[in-house]
């Protein structure tokens, strides 16, 4: 930690930016999409298997412990996109495709034959370290790669595809784990459920052999002829596909040279000194909206059965989880189309207000479980799509060179003050006997999500359409021909 900036003397002019941005939707960014958007899917897939506990008879755990494993899960996430997160800005984002995703297969699929919770529990924290390298490297990449003008929408859907891995935990573990299903019976429903995603992952691992290191990353870090015959085999691939490519800007040419690494000190040096709305914007975006989802998801069903007297709460989550998923592949181009800031305080004070509105019928009598649910997804159609764009704001808001390092540090910011979420609402939820401490409960999320989306939209910079270099000079910046011209 004591070495410094690191730079190369030499420096090169390049288009590469430029090219990138310039190029048309085409097979080759859907293959993009494909390949690295499964992270989320994964992730949801995993917290649902947790959450419906089918393991918690067969190791002997109690409520407590099950708990205890989805805490367990989301500190190796934390402690994963620290550390990968430091090591994809360092060494690149390609090899950690492939990397992270294997540390998510070794640990969730060893955990299928958990003998007992300590051993659940150490390799649920390997999965989640996997799970968590897995956000800092994809997400830096997809902004990196992405045409400028579609960034925007593609980060905001992949992140919501959360939502259908939780989708698809929720359905097959209604399948997998029913007491009358003869053949899933005796412990062995919820061990099949464990092996669901690293299958997958063994699938995603051939689609991203083929997906190239980011150009610039490459770029940035002294490997400027590589940037350029990536970007030429890439421009190749659209070529065959019978496109014709438009000119590339001249203007747009950067002069940067190159770097190693970079300290913690001078990372939040850069963070907070150097730009510090943008760092408050992100904390208070990550903060509240993983409060607000803590708080709700981890608590629905308590929910359900304590104030509704509904024991079997799943299907109720279906609905939930399709307005999650629905709201950012609908809402997701407005962000390119209206803005970052207009669409971040659209949706959370969207979400907000509804929320607010649920939480006065709650108390005041007037809800059922449907139409709590009904809530829910509206509440969460808004609050899905504005809590993605918190990682696609950590992306475009610092530099190139550090992207992989702040998604990771404002990502476990978030985690860390979104642990509490469950704790308090279930102590607000208490036996259902009083609805008055969830009330203010909800008044509280509701507060918080118009709090972040105000925040984001004063302090918040314009990045929509924007070359990432014209929202954040690189580090290794000597010369932009776009700002000096």
């Amino acid at each position: 930690m004591s070495q410094t900036v690191s730079a190369q003397p030499k420096s090169v002019k390049s288009l590469v930016p430029a090219r990138m941005d310039r190029l048309p939707w085409t097979r080759f960014h859907w293959s993009i999409v494909v390949g690295l958007g499964t992270a989320w899917i994964l992730d949801g897939l995993e917290i649902q298997m947790v959450s419906a506990s089918g393991f918690q008879t067969a190791l002997h755990m109690s409520s407590a412990d099950v708990g205890a494993t989805a805490t367990v899960y989301l500190v190796g996430q934390v402690v994963g996109a620290l550390f990968f997160g430091r090591l994809a800005d360092r060494l690149g984002r390609k090899r950690f495709f492939i990397i992270t995703l294997l540390v998510y297969l070794v640990g969730s699929g060893i955990a299928g034959f958990s003998p007992n919770m300590w051993f659940l529990w150490v390799f649920r924290f390997i999965a989640g370290m996997g799970i968590g390298g897995e956000y800092t490297a994809i997400n830096s990449a997809i902004d990196e790669i992405i045409p400028s003008r579609y960034r925007g929408r593609v980060d905001i859907a992949i992140n919501g595809t959360y939502w259908g891995g939780a989708l698809l935990g929720a359905i097959v573990n209604i399948f997998l784990l029913n007491s009358h299903n003869q053949p899933f019976t005796n412990d062995w429903g919820w061990r099949i459920g464990f092996f669901i995603g690293p299958f997958l992952g063994i699938i995603i691992i051939f689609l991203r052999r083929h997906i190239p290191e980011s150009p610039r990353w490459q770029l940035t870090h002294g490997h400027s002829d590589e940037a350029n015959k990536t970007v030429d085999d890439i421009e190749q691939r659209i070529k065959d596909e019978g496109i014709t490519l438009p000119p590339v800007d001249e203007s747009k040419e950067l002069e940067v040279t190159s770097i190693k690494n970079v300290t913690a000190r001078q990372i939040l040096g850069i963070f907070f000194k150097k730009y510090p709305k943008r760092a408050i914007t992100t904390v208070v975006m990550f903060i509240t909206q993983s409060f607000l989802y803590n708080a709700i998801f981890f608590t629905y069903a308590l929910v359900l059965k304590n104030f509704y007297h509904i024991n079997d709460v799943a299907i109720y989550f279906i609905p939930f989880a399709i307005g999650n998923l629905i709201g950012p592949l609908v809402l997701g181009h407005l962000f390119d189309v209206w803005g970052r800031r207009k669409m971040i305080l659209l949706t959370y004070g969207v979400s907000a207000v509804v929320l607010a509105i649920s939480a006065v019928l709650f108390d005041a009598g007037l809800l059922n479980a449907v139409t709590q649910t009904i809530f829910w997804c509206v509440c969460f159609f808004f609050a899905s799509a504005g809590a993605s764009s918190a990682y696609l704001v950590a992306s475009e808001s610092f530099p190139v060179e550090l992207r992989s390092q702040a998604i990771s540090y404002f990502f476990a910011i978030g985690q860390i003050a979104g642990s509490v979420a469950p704790l308090l609402y279930g102590i607000l939820i208490g036996d259902g006997s009083d609805r008055g401490p969830l009330f203010w409960g909800y008044i509280l999320g509701a507060a918080l999500m118009a709090a972040g989306g105000l925040t984001a939209f004063f302090l918040g910079v314009d990045a929509e359409r924007k070359s990432l270099e014209d929202i954040t000079e690189p580090i290794t910046l000597v010369q932009s021909g776009a700002r000096n011209g």
